[in-house]
C-alpha cells in the first residue's frame, strides 16, 4: 500500500506529516490560549515568526541565514527560560496538578494518598470571626490558605511560626504595632506556618482603583497557585476572598465560611474582579 496521501511535484504528505501538523497546530493554539492578554503575546508572535522563517530558509538551502537564525533561536531559548521562569513554573505546576494530582480520585492521587490540607470547622470559625472583627476596626490583613502547592518559596520570605490557628493569634499578628503585621500570613491545614510573607503582585491592569496592594497581592498569588486568600481592607474594612485570580467581596460571615468550606468555588450569582 502506498504510504503517500498526497504527491504533487515536490510535495509529499503522509499520515505522519498530517499528525505532525495537527500536533504543532494544537501546541500553538494552547500556547496562545495560555498567554492571551499578557505581555508575552508579542514575544510569542515574534518567536513563531522566527521559527517559520528558519524553516523557510532551510527549505531554500540558505545556509548562512539558517545558521544565523539557528544561533539566535538557541540563545533566545535560554534567555526566555530566564525571563519567563515564573510563568513556566506556573504552567508546569498547573499541568501536573490538573493531569495527575488535581483530584483525589486521580490515579496518582490514589497511589500517593494525596489529601488536600483543608481548614477544620473550628479553625475556619476563628479565621472568619477574626477577619470581620479586624474589618470593623479597620485593621488590614492578608491571609493565605494553601492548597496542593505548599508555597514553600513564599513561606521562606517571612517568619516561621508553626502555631495552632486561633482568633487571638490572627488578631495579634495583624495588630498595627505588631512586628509581623506587614505582609501575609500563610495557613496550611490547621496551622499558621508563617507570617510577614511577601506575595507576588498581579500584572493585570483592569483592577479597580479601590483595591490596594493587599488585593493585588491576593490576585497575584491566586493566579499563580491554587491558594485561596482572605483580604481585609485597612481603608474600608471590607472583607474579600480571592481564588483563581478572582476576588469577591464577602457580604457576611456565613458567606466567607461557605467559601472556606467549598474550596473557593463561586456560588450563586456572585461576581468578582
Amino acid at each position: 500500500m502506498h504510504s503517500l496521501l498526497l504527491d504533487i511535484g515536490f510535495l509529499h504528505v503522509t499520515l505522519v506529516d498530517l499528525l505532525d501538523i495537527l500536533m504543532v497546530a494544537a501546541l500553538i493554539y494552547f500556547l496562545f490560549r495560555w498567554i492571551k492578554g499578557s505581555a508575552a503575546m508579542n514575544i510569542a508572535l515574534a518567536i513563531i515568526a522566527l521559527l517559520f522563517l528558519r524553516i523557510l530558509v532551510e527549505a531554500l538551502n540558505m545556509r548562512m541565514m539558517s545558521g544565523l537564525l539557528g544561533t539566535l533561536i538557541d540563545v533566545g531559548a535560554i534567555a526566555l527560560i530566564v525571563i519567563f521562569q515564573p510563568e513556566i513554573r506556573h504552567f508546569l505546576y498547573s499541568l501536573g496538578r490538573r493531569t495527575f494530582f488535581g483530584k483525589n480520585d486521580s490515579w496518582l492521587g490514589r497511589l500517593f494518598h494525596r489529601q488536600d490540607a483543608k481548614l477544620g470547622g473550628d479553625a475556619a470559625d476563628d479565621v472568619v470571626r477574626a477577619c470581620f472583627e479586624m474589618g470593623e476596626q479597620k485593621v488590614g490583613a492578608l491571609i493565605v490558605l494553601t492548597g496542593d502547592d505548599p508555597l514553600e518559596d513564599i513561606v521562606g520570605t517571612g517568619t516561621t511560626l508553626d502555631a495552632t490557628i486561633s482568633k487571638p493569634l490572627i488578631e495579634n499578628i495583624f495588630f498595627k504595632n505588631s512586628p509581623l503585621h506587614d505582609g501575609a500570613v500563610i495557613i496550611r491545614g490547621g496551622r499558621v506556618v508563617a507570617a510577614r510573607c511577601t506575595l507576588p503582585i498581579t500584572d493585570r491592569t483592569d483592577i479597580p482603583a479601590r483595591y490596594g496592594m493587599r488585593h493585588k497581592a491576593a490576585i497575584g498569588i491566586t493566579e499563580k497557585t491554587d491558594a485561596r486568600v482572605i483580604v481585609v481592607s485597612e481603608q474600608t474594612g471590607e472583607v474579600s476572598f480571592a481564588a483563581d485570580g478572582i476576588i469577591t467581596k464577602m457580604e457576611g460571615k456565613s458567606m466567607l465560611k461557605l467559601r472556606l468550606g467549598d474550596d473557593g468555588q463561586k456560588t450563586g450569582n456572585e461576581t468578582g474582579v
